[in-house]
């Protein structure tokens, strides 16, 4: 940014010299997720410690999540999170007039650089998002909600036209969303993952269940298909141990030892 500014400055003619043009920034190593294992959670229970700052729950955890939160009012966008990968600003920002409940079952959505992935985004970035009936039916009975909810404010309802709101319809403050998740999770005795972390449960429960790579990027909204591949391949042990048994059958043999 600074390099930037400054080269923009040079171009002006309001300084002689850009004083960042020869400097060398050091390579950012990317964090890549670990998954919650049986085996990490015995130790973390065991030590407190967590593994790395990105975990990520198995399908088995994040199943348990979503049962524990069921009855909570935000439950629809947890669930949306979850299962689509939202990030936070662009769950807390999707609007009814976006979406299509009934026939198509989508959702469009303006990509946000809510702790963005890879930087790569911009505000005029739309995409859409598929529902599947498993999304599409907790959301239509939170508009059922909401609407009683609008009822229930009378003239202090704030019309945003957003999915998510408080109960007065005003916007929902990010960190709430981030804070009760982390309540429920604690609550429910789940090993810690924070909330952007639903966003990787999405992606690999969806490489476990063996969607196309290329689905998931546009999916979880990456710019790069290799991004998703980069970070993902490695991350859920079941899709690197079916990789491993569908390779070696494929070599033509003549004898196959045990």
């Amino acid at each position: 940014m600074l390099s930037s500014a400054l080269g923009t400055s040079f171009k002006q003619k309001r300084i002689k010299h850009n004083s960042a043009e020869h400097v060398e920034l050091p390579a950012v190593r990317r964090v890549r997720p670990l998954v919650w294992t049986d085996e990490r959670v015995a130790r973390w229970r065991e030590t407190g410690r967590i593994p790395g700052p990105v975990m990520v729950w198995t399908p088995l955890l994040a199943g348990r999540f979503l049962d524990a939160c069921v009855d909570e009012r935000l439950y629809p966008l947890y669930h949306l999170v979850t299962t689509r990968g939202l990030r936070r600003g662009e769950a807390c920002g999707v609007r009814w007039e976006d979406s299509d409940l009934k026939v198509t079952k989508t959702l469009g959505v303006l990509e946000s650089d809510d702790e963005d992935d890879d930087g790569l985004k911009s505000d005029s970035s739309w995409r859409t998002v598929a529902l599947g009936d498993e999304n599409a039916v907790p959301l239509t009975a939170w508009r059922a909600r909401q609407k009683r909810e609008r009822l229930a404010a009378g003239e202090r309802w704030v019309d945003t036209g957003l999915i998510f709101t408080a109960v007065d319809g005003r916007a929902l403050r990010e960190e709430y969303v981030s804070e009760r998740f982390a309540a429920i999770v604690a609550a429910a005795d789940l090993p810690p993952i924070r909330f952007h972390d639903l966003r990787h449960c999405a992606a690999t429960i969806m490489l476990a269940a063996g969607i196309d790579m290329k689905v998931i990027s546009a999916t979880l909204g990456h710019s790069r298909h290799s991004f998703t591949a980069d970070v993902y391949t490695s991350v859920v042990p079941e899709v690197a141990y079916a990789a491993a048994e569908a390779t070696i059958p494929a070599i033509p043999r003549a004898t196959r030892r045990a």
